[in-house]
């Protein structure tokens, strides 16, 4: 009896399912611009914002919510990210480019926050546009205080980042807990005497507007003690006459791009299983995402992004804002309410959540011989058109056929092999390969399932790729060009696209008509 299809299918919500069920509208995308193709709605990059904001709401809370910039490239989000409520929505920039970028597509210095190593151009034109920095260590403080006066610019807003978290486990106890891993990022809190006695050193050049921190886990409970850390440390800012008024809290907030815990949960105990031998290989050449067996038992931690998530995006936003505080006793938006503190936020992923999909057409389709209905399947695009294994996130693609599955076509011309034809008669395993002339250039090392064979022609459509996984890693190796990008919009119920470097807010229709 053949095993069941171990699908991963992905999470798509309107109005992203109603694009991706306009298959003849997306071929038409690929056949005038090639593929692989981006297509991104910037109409929902603004949803997401507002859904953010609601949060705020909810808890009473002040403050901004500033894009990740570093998630996608794309002109059209940040665009339609700055027409929203400029009091509401700010982006965070990581590179001189970004900040170039940012303000060229309309944010103006003021809701502008410089974040990540900076080079001496970067805090030049950060602070001469009037955005607020955020610091990463003293050093850093020192470089731009020096760029200040040097060059007569006014006094700069900045927060300082903090790490390595540690508290009190009970109040007035004398141990510690460290709560955060070590990161290369910011200045620990045991240090931060260091920091303070840099900002009165610089105080006529930049001002403590307040303190930041972005962890690398999605542990509810550390990320809710980081920020009592820093409710207590801005008491202590304000004992040593700094007047700050904001948390940054960072980003990874998360998304969920498997939509049923069910085959997530069969998924990673089948993975489990093929990395002791007691199934068939799931991967290409057995790879075990990190698993590994030794003397029949399964060692090491599987290098996954948790792919089905129930809470993410403004949803964990809402959970770490009501959870209990340890050592205070009160939820962190009690806390932030009390204080009178600001709420700064820095998503990515989870603000572009559900803004766009990759497109990539079949080009080859052949059997293999390890097994019935296993098929590779060659691209048009590479694995860093859409870095979904750099990122550890595993999802099935979309096939949407060129006519409709019983297009009346002749079977696919296999070359050399078994003979066999493709089957359209139930679901088949796929090796899902890019156009590289590289082993190694594989879209997913895991063996996809699909309801049917593809064929040359068809598209699969990887759903949900605006954050960190579009054009995060694309390049042109072998001088074949990366994606192109499209922004789609709706209105009176035809589609229309523009290339993504054309979009503007404007309330009048852009683009060529679907």
């Amino acid at each position: 009896m053949k095993d069941a299809p171990l699908y991963l299918r992905p999470r798509v919500d309107p109005p992203l399912a109603s694009l991706l069920g306009d298959a003849p509208f997306l071929h038409s995308l690929v056949d005038a611009l090639g593929s692989p193709l981006n297509v991104l709605l910037p109409e929902v990059v603004a949803e997401n914002a507002e859904r953010f904001r609601s949060v705020y709401r909810r808890h009473h809370l002040a403050g901004r919510v500033y894009f990740a910039h570093k998630a996608n490239r794309s002109s059209a989000l940040v665009r339609r990210l700055a027409a929203c409520d400029p009091a509401a929505v700010g982006i965070d920039v990581a590179s001189l480019e970004e900040l170039r970028h940012a303000l060229s597509c309309g944010f103006t210095g003021d809701r502008v926050m410089a974040t990540g190593p900076k080079d001496a151009e970067f805090l030049w034109l950060a602070a001469r546009t009037g955005a607020t920095v955020n610091a990463d260590s003293v050093a850093e403080l020192d470089q731009l205080a020096e760029i200040v006066r040097q060059y007569g610019l006014p006094r700069t807003d900045v927060l300082v980042r903090l790490s390595g978290f540690e508290s009190d486990p009970e109040p007035g106890g004398t141990g510690t807990r460290v709560l955060s891993r070590r990161s290369r990022f910011g200045t620990p809190v045991a240090e931060a005497d260091r920091l303070w006695t840099a900002l009165e050193r610089h105080a006529d050049s930049v001002e403590l507007v307040g303190l930041a921190y972005h962890l690398d886990t999605t542990g509810l409970e550390e990320k809710g003690r980081a920020l009592e850390r820093c409710v207590l440390l801005m008491d202590e800012c304000r004992a040593r006459g700094f007047a700050p008024r904001a948390v940054d809290i960072g980003g990874g907030f998360g998304v969920g791009y498997v939509q049923d815990a069910g085959e997530w949960e069969r998924w990673t105990t089948a993975l489990s299983e093929a990395v002791l031998g007691t199934r068939p290989p799931l991967t290409w050449r057995g790879h075990g995402y990190g698993l590994r067996n030794e003397a029949g038992t399964v060692r090491g931690a599987a290098a996954l992004y948790p792919a089905h998530r129930p809470t993410a995006g403004p949803g964990y936003l809402d959970a770490l804002l009501s959870g209990p505080a340890p050592v205070l006793g009160r939820s962190p938006a009690t806390l932030l309410l009390e204080h009178l503190h600001d709420l700064y936020v820095e998503p990515g992923r989870a603000l572009v959540d559900q803004c766009g999909l990759s497109l990539a057409r079949v080009v080859e389709v052949r059997p293999l011989g390890d097994g019935p209905d296993r098929y590779l399947v060659r691209l048009g695009m590479n694995a860093g058109d859409v870095s979904l294994e750099e990122h550890g996130v595993l999802v099935d693609p979309v096939l949407l056929p060129r006519d409709g599955p019983d297009d009346g076509r002749e079977p696919v011309d296999d070359g050399p092999g078994d003979g066999r034809e493709p089957a359209d008669d139930g679901p088949v395993g796929v090796h899902l390969v890019g156009n590289l002339c590289l082993e190694a250039d594989l879209i997913t090392r895991r063996l996809v399932f699909l309801p049917r064979t593809p064929r040359p022609g068809d598209l699969l459509a990887f759903v949900n790729t605006a954050g960190y996984v579009m054009d995060f890693h694309a390049h042109h190796a072998q001088r074949r060009p990366s994606a192109r990008t499209v922004a789609v919009t709706g209105e009176d119920g035809a589609r229309r696209w523009c290339p993504d470097e054309n979009y503007w807010p404007l309330t009048h229709p852009q683009g060529a008509s679907a």
